[in-house]
């Protein structure tokens, strides 16, 4: 059996998330899990460089503490598996993304995260750098897993909308039978927006379960203010992250309204969320149905308030498709990584916008 060991940390920055897998023809069977949350300091270094406030120092630093934080979380991953370093045929690594700008005269989008630590303390050969080829081809540089879900979800009865709940959002779309090319996009914040100012409000990382925003009310001139942001109107290919929305952008919104309570501003961030994912779907069609992943999946409040906008289309999560939400991220890259080590491609055109498929990723043997 051939191993496949992928690691993974969202807009979030939370925890590195890493998962053992093994792929069949159109199948994978997911053998461990782990996960290892970033120590405070590090974690608000890391928001702090997000907002542009990183010197080439500070850059370094973290680009080695994060990446021995992702070495010590496979290497914990191989030791709870109990299996041999040989057994696994690589390591898909995203990093941890600390800027995105793919659009302008010099694009870019920066992970960091020293791979070669990685291949160093595991002894596997790890892939990482995965958006630098696509961007070099005219593309985005995201989002990358449209590929991945593609493989794994893709069905021939269904049109089906895999939906990312993550830092930021971004959705796959897949219409059955191959009959129309698959769409793929960021629509916006997810949870980063919601997490900065729950963090702030009151300390707390996140709203667990929506609590906070189940205390308040959406303030319309507010939610009205935000969705004029000319990001949520671009067309698609288009992607985005946390220099473009962060505190300091939620701040910009909310001191029009000096006197709202913080969990009227809360509510209103997650109906910002809502509303943005609404707005962007597809068509819908009588034969779609909506999974979804990532951290959001777990906010009761966020997800009641999707299904309310739905109406008739289904929303579920990809758990119900046989892969828990909480993994396919991780997952994604692993296969990433598989795409890379056999020379096939790892990116769709039609959703990055590059000139064409693309190998992904920079390789460091072990």
């Amino acid at each position: 059996m051939s191993y496949w060991l992928g690691l993974m940390s969202g807009t979030s920055m939370d925890s590195v998330d890493a998962v053992l897998v093994s792929f069949g023809p159109q199948s994978l069977t997911v053998h461990a899990t782990h996960s290892l949350t970033y120590p405070d300091n590090l974690r608000q270094r890391l928001i702090s460089v997000t907002r542009d406030h990183g010197t080439p120092d500070e850059l370094g630093e973290l680009d080695t503490l994060v990446g021995q934080h992702f070495a010590r979380t496979a290497s914990e991953l191989i030791a709870q598996a109990g299996i041999a370093a040989h057994e696994i045929s690589g390591i898909g690594s995203h990093g941890q993304t600390v800027r995105h700008q793919p659009s302008g005269s010099a694009p870019f989008s920066m992970q960091i995260g020293c791979a070669a630590l990685i291949a160093e303390a595991t002894g596997v050969t790890t892939v990482s750098d995965f958006r630098s080829r696509d961007l070099a081809a005219g593309g985005q540089g995201a989002p990358l897993v449209p590929a991945f879900h593609k493989w794994l979800f893709e069905s021939k009865e269904q049109d089906r909308c895999i939906l990312n709940l993550g830092g930021i959002a971004n959705i796959t779309w897949l219409p059955a039978g191959h009959q129309n090319p698959i769409i793929g996009f960021d629509t916006g914040p997810a949870n980063a927006l919601l997490d900065a100012w729950c963090l702030h409000q009151t300390g707390r990382h996140y709203d667990e379960d929506g609590h906070l925003a189940s205390e308040g009310t959406t303030h319309q001139e507010l939610l009205a203010s935000m969705l004029s942001d000319a990001y949520f109107s671009k067309p698609a290919p288009k992607s985005t992250g946390k220099e473009r929305f962060n505190l300091d952008w939620v701040r910009t919104h909310v001191q029009r309204f000096p006197d709202l309570a913080p969990e009227d501003v809360q509510r209103t961030l997650l109906q910002l969320t809502v509303t943005t994912i609404l707005q962007q779907l597809p068509q819908q069609t009588a034969n779609m149905a909506i999974y979804a992943c990532g951290g959001g999946t777990f906010n009761t409040v966020l997800m009641n308030e999707l299904r309310m906008g739905l109406g008739s289309v289904a929303l579920g999560t990809t758990a119900e498709l046989g892969l828990d939400s909480q993994w396919v991220g991780p997952v994604a890259f692993a296969w990433l990584a598989r795409q890379t080590l056999k020379g096939l491609p790892g990116n769709v055109p039609e959703v990055t916008g590059a000139s064409g498929e693309r190998v992904l990723g920079a390789i460091y043997p072990a």
